[in-house]
């Protein structure tokens, strides 16, 4: 069996983990919002139309922050349409997705949701078919407390106080063709820069998001990218990222070190950053927010494929478009990205799960009916309990043939508790043994082995059998709470906290 030594001292931090790593996106597309987290119908659903499962097992979940309302769909959005009484609303054709938009949920519910389960709400701004003025009037909309006529448009709404949106997205994958009002980069820029003045006069104290690369295939990356932020440098916060992954090639261990694609991602990302930094000879750090990241099996096109197999169903209304059942591996894969995200958070300060709720999402629901943890449940909710506090530099020391790729790891100070936390990929076929070393934590005890793993790479949860991918507490002998070591399952996702004794 191989066996490693993972090492961690006091002192070698990366970054305070931030808040909004934990984040997710909830759109208007297929059933993420419409019998997803609203269905006003659903015997469990609240005086606001809000399905009372849903909330609890994203409470559950663990999530801090929801991007909203797209994605795709908000490139061709008028946020006026979902303000203001339900039966006055317009009913709309969504022109990304190919469906039937009633806006019986909007901006207002979006926020008494997010109240609700205490989450920061992340908007993004429609700078496709949109204007740097309409998105300006939203944010007036929004957080403007009185006395203008659209603050009081919103208080006449119901809402007297103001929805405090200060993280916001300037667009959305604009740089792709397909993309409802797609602009070249420079022209992308000066309208988000016109967008950005205008906000910031509103709400001084807004984050803004630049619309970086939608993917690492696309032919402009990472041009895209420098282009954009060398005129938007000095007017965000953040440069956005996105990226999904699927096992295209069928190949688990290859899937399964998926990380070294999204490390190469945040490499480019934070080198173009620090390029324009330096091009500008500034003093102020941009950082990356991965505002869509996840696992979506893309080939075939899926959302195409489903409405070949179902034209009647082009433009209905909330299709179950993307509905994705996630497989153990798939799970596995969702951990070693959650590492990654860890080892990088001085650099990436927002992340996303795409999406929350039915949509290639570790929340699936029955219309009417009950609800699922998908198997990416359980590695976010490991990550979103235990990975918060300082993430410190782990060190990997082999004592045998093991390969440098085949753990991924990553460890967190949970100074509340006095634990240290460590994470740990295994993506070979093989146990392997691992010894913690806490240099200058005091740390003494392992006091539980938690793992997600099994038989069955393939395994998947269902309405009928919930259970079949679930996380494990393995048993520790007193020597191995003692000396801190532990066996690792082939091809599995470990916790192992060590706390004083």
């Amino acid at each position: 069996m191989d066996s490693v030594e993972i090492f961690v001292h006091q002192g070698d931090d990366i970054a305070l983990v931030p808040p909004e790593l934990y984040g997710s996106f909830v759109e208007h597309l297929g059933r993420a919002v419409y019998t997803g987290i609203y269905e006003p119908e659903h015997p469990k659903a609240d005086e606001n139309g809000f399905r009372e499962d849903v909330a609890e097992l994203v409470k559950e979940l663990g999530v801090s922050a929801v991007r909203y309302p797209g994605g795709n769909f908000v490139s061709g959005y008028n946020w006026r349409d979902g303000v203001g009484p339900r039966t006055q609303r317009p009913v709309r054709l969504d022109l990304a997705w190919q469906s039937s938009e009633s806006n019986r949920f909007g901006v207002g519910e979006f926020i008494l949701w997010c109240r609700k389960l205490q989450l920061t709400p992340h908007l993004a701004l429609n700078l496709g078919t949109g204007s740097p003025k309409e998105a300006a009037e939203l944010i007036e909309y929004c957080n403007h407390p009185y006395g203008t006529a659209l603050s009081d448009l919103r208080r006449s709404h119901g809402f007297a106080q103001p929805f405090e949106i200060h993280l916001c997205c300037l667009g959305n994958e604009m740089d792709v063709k397909s993309q409802i009002g797609h602009l070249p980069a420079r022209e992308y820029a000066l309208k988000a820069q016109q967008t950005a003045t205008m906000l910031r006069n509103i709400c001084p104290e807004i984050r803004l998001t630049a619309c970086g690369s939608a993917s690492t295939t696309t032919s402009t990356y990472p041009q895209w990218d420098r282009e954009v932020l060398e005129i938007l440098y000095d007017d965000v916060a953040y440069l956005s990222c996105h990226q999904y992954y699927e096992n295209s090639q069928g190949d688990a261990e290859e899937y399964l070190r998926s990380y070294l694609r999204l490390q190469d991602l945040i490499d480019t990302a934070s080198a173009t950053i620090n390029y324009v930094k330096a091009l500008h000879r500034s003093d102020k750090q941009v950082y990356l927010s991965l505002d869509e990241w996840g696992i979506w099996s893309m080939t075939g096109e899926p959302w195409q494929d489903y409405f070949t197999r179902h034209p009647q169903q082009r433009f209905a209304a909330h299709p179950p478009l993307l509905e994705q059942s996630y497989t153990l591996l798939d799970a596995l894969v969702t951990g070693g990205l959650l590492c990654t995200l860890l080892l990088n958070c001085d650099k990436v300060k927002v992340a996303c799960l795409a999406q929350l709720v039915n949509v290639i999402a570790p929340i699936l629901t029955q219309e009417g009916g009950g609800v699922l943890r998908q198997s990416i449940f359980y590695p976010f909710k490991l990550f979103a309990t235990y990975g918060r506090g300082i993430a410190l530099r782990p060190f990997v020391r082999s004592a045998g043939t093991i390969s440098a790729t085949a753990l991924q790891v990553a460890a967190v100070q949970r100074e509340a508790c006095a634990e240290l936390c460590f994470f740990v990929l295994n993506t070979q076929d093989a146990p392997v043994h691992v010894s913690l070393k806490a240099e200058g934590f005091g740390y003494t005890e392992l006091i539980s082995h938690s793992a997600l793993f099994g038989p069955d790479l393939q395994a998947r949860n269902t309405f009928d059998n919930p259970q079949a991918v679930a996380m494990q507490k393995l048993p520790l002998t007193p020597q191995q709470r003692a000396e801190g070591h532990a066996q690792l399952p082939p091809y599995s996702l470990n916790l192992l906290r060590l706390k004083s004794s």
